[in-house]
């Protein structure tokens, strides 16, 4: 056996052995990320000198919400538990306070265009999108930065910021789920592997062996034909097979791979899912998580009302702060 070797692999040779023999020795765990994520997040100003950049991508944590069942899940009910309590009024749509509050749990902020009568009061908050809007180097000025890079400034104090403070900087607000990141991606990354390993074929599934002097030439090439035909489209069929005179040692089924038992695609799918939803801090009652015990999760409805008093009515405490920009406090939750 030819001897390999890997820059990056201690390789060592057995004194005495019959063969070659190679041993591996592997140092020490490295992150996939060179550095810490966190130590590189940061505001900086944009090479025109016009406005600040996120200190994560935008585009990023969007994509983010494709990548799990559970992430965007958490995202989409927590944000239609809020809008289920609102109060409409003129001064803000259901559909802006809707659009609003998911860009807030995914983004950590979220942004409202102020419309204004002729006596400078403003009459209407308009929801703008906020992965397009960036803080101005001057103070109360956002710009909307297209994908192209062109870009249009809104007027000093047109634009109403709602944002999850973050202590490493007070320009962009950070989601509260960006500790749990690395999760969303391995259960991203877990579910991929499944499917490429299906789709390739690269897993063995068993071998069908005989040695019956019974089974003539012309069965055999049946027997092969069948089993051949079973694979593909409507596959995993069963299969009968007779052998006169036979006996119960004449086909053996010697199973080469355990794809059920010799991975960890479950439990990683599972812990990974934990992470998730602790980062949301959803209830598992409440993320569409099977029970795997009889008793289940308890009373949902009193789960309900403990996640609302908890979670729900603090997040409508930040769209209050909607009503220090009106005439008059016509924001309200039915809580």
């Amino acid at each position: 056996m030819r001897k390999k070797s890997t820059p990056s692999v201690a390789s060592i040779k057995t004194p005495t052995p019959p063969q070659d023999l190679t041993v591996f020795s592997f140092g020490e765990p490295e992150s996939v990320l060179m550095d810490h994520l966190h130590d590189r997040l940061g505001v900086f100003i944009q090479p025109n000198g016009e406005y600040y950049e996120p200190p994560v991508s935008q585009t990023g944590l969007a994509k983010l919400l494709r990548a799990n069942p559970h992430h965007g899940a958490c995202a989409g009910f927590k944000r239609n538990m809020l809008v289920k309590h609102y109060v409409p009024t003129d001064r803000l749509h259901r559909a802006d306070l809707h659009r609003a509050c998911y860009d807030f749990l995914v983004f950590g902020h979220c942004y409202f265009k102020r419309v204004l009568n002729p006596f400078k009061q403003t009459i209407r908050l308009q929801h703008v999108p906020a992965i397009n809007i960036r803080q101005g180097v001057q103070p109360d000025r956002y710009v909307w930065v297209q994908p192209d890079q062109t870009v249009t400034w809104f007027k000093k104090g047109e634009i109403i910021r709602l944002m999850e403070y973050d202590v490493c900087q007070q320009l962009y607000g950070l989601p509260e789920y960006f500790s749990a990141m690395h999760s969303i991606l391995l259960n991203e990354a877990s579910t991929l592997f499944r499917r490429r390993y299906y789709n390739n074929g690269a897993h063995a599934g068993f071998i069908f062996y005989t040695n019956d002097p019974g089974l003539s030439p012309e069965s055999k090439d049946v027997l092969q034909e069948k089993i051949q035909r079973s694979k593909g489209v409507g596959n995993f069929r069963s299969l009968f097979l007779h052998i006169p005179g036979g006996t119960e040692h004449s086909v053996k089924i010697i199973p080469v791979g355990d794809i059920a038992t010799k991975d960890e695609f479950e439990r990683i799918k599972n812990i990974s899912r934990n992470d998730i939803i602790s980062a949301w801090r959803m209830p598992p009652a409440l993320a569409g998580i099977m029970p795997e015990n009889t008793g289940g999760f308890g009373d949902i409805e009193k789960i309900s009302l403990v996640y609302t008093d908890n979670e729900i009515r603090p997040l409508s405490e930040i769209f209050l702060q909607l009503n220090d920009y009106l005439s008059t406090a016509a924001i309200h939750f039915d809580l």
